[in-house]
């Protein structure tokens, strides 16, 4: 398959990488020529889980239409809060609306928010699929390496209505993902919004003061962090409950995925230091820190429209967000994704159910 990868980071690296080894026809687009120089001169090199060496994409640019040229499908590997304008990126390169959008990931909203967004400057809309969280665990040692430590094995995937060939894309690219029903269960299954919040903000001070310089999941997974955590997932477990969803704990979802070991003992919420892709991970080594700037306003955020939604009262998602706001105030940030984002002002349970299909 002729791919089209958006994103040249850690997440579009590792994608590149993996369908290349795949054997489908890669184009990978990155929107700095710094970030892609490097891949250029010398190609994607590679250590971890696929083991290691070097990959050449059939084509490597910051053209975002002659990226998608050729294309049979395109794969949005960036950070959540860059998809509004990746959604206006493809309308103004003309992409071929018949053809699928997978998101990789969505995270919470994801799917919404660039449907919205992208109904905003075109009368017809792409097949979209997203996943709940990024397929990856990976980081880039050197600017042209990716050291990739964990794959998910288990990956929730969910089309919007209508967008069923970008979910038999999205099966197809990425093996060990599975369709999990709507993109309510992909978004409330967004690993990510249940395990960054309550460590990022309880240890913010420790993370301005060192630069990030300690383990995340071992160092600041504290008891005080571990109860805030279990508070915040009974919340999410609560709210995907009244949509009709019967959602397993974070830890459960982490062992399925593969970077919770799958033996450890119950719901122990501290197993997620075991996992072997989380060990090393250092913390945030600042405020402008992905942490921050995405699982606050573009997790735990639209997080708590879904809630309002369902009429699930979230006392502790709201006071993070809120916190995080008030810590944050001044500083740079994308707007966050809210109700009008995602397109559910004044949406009701069942006007929501219809929209996901």
């Amino acid at each position: 398959m002729r791919v089209a990868v958006i994103g040249a980071g850690n997440g579009g690296a590792a994608a590149a990488v993996e369908l290349t080894l795949a054997g489908h026809d890669v184009a990978l687009h990155g929107r700095s020529q710094a970030t892609i120089e490097p891949f250029l001169a010398s190609g994607i090199g590679y250590q971890g889980v696929f083991g290691e060496g070097r990959i050449s994409p059939a084509l490597i640019t910051t053209d975002l239409k002659t990226a998608i040229g050729d294309a049979d499908a395109v794969v949005v590997a960036l950070p959540t809060f860059a998809l509004t304008s990746v959604a206006e990126s493809l309308v103004e390169a003309h992409w071929n609306t018949d053809k699928p959008v997978v998101l990789n990931p969505g995270h919470t909203g994801g799917a919404l928010e660039f449907d919205t967004a992208y109904r905003k400057h075109s009368h017809a809309v792409p097949p979209i699929a997203e996943f709940a969280t990024l397929a990856y665990v990976a980081r880039k040692p050197s600017p042209d390496v990716v050291n990739i430590t964990g794959r998910a094995k288990a990956l929730r995937a969910a089309a919007l209505k209508g967008g069923e060939a970008a979910l038999d894309a999205a099966l197809t690219l990425f093996p060990g993902s599975y369709d999990c029903g709507d993109v309510i269960a992909s978004d409330l299954c967004n690993v990510n919004m249940i395990v960054h919040p309550p460590g990022a903000m309880l240890g913010a001070a420790w993370a301005e003061a060192t630069g990030g310089d300690f383990t995340f999941y071992v160092e600041g997974l504290t008891d005080g962090v571990v109860r805030v955590m279990e508070a915040l997932d009974r919340e999410r477990i609560a709210v995907a409950k009244a949509f009709g969803h019967d959602l397993p704990t974070i830890i459960e979802e982490m062992k399925a995925i593969g970077t919770v070991p799958a033996d450890a003992a119950g719901d122990d919420y501290r197993a997620i230091a075991a996992g072997e892709a989380n060990k090393r991970i250092k913390a945030p080594d600042s405020l402008a820190h992905r942490y921050y700037v995405e699982d606050f306003s573009h997790g735990l955020a639209p997080f708590q429209v879904f809630a309002d939604i369902a009429g699930v009262e979230t006392p502790v998602a709201s006071a993070l967000v809120k916190l995080h706001a008030a810590m944050v105030a001044g500083l740079p940030k994308p707007p966050a994704r809210d109700a009008a984002a995602m397109g559910l002002v004044a949406t009701g349970m069942e006007e929501l159910k219809k929209r996901v299909g």
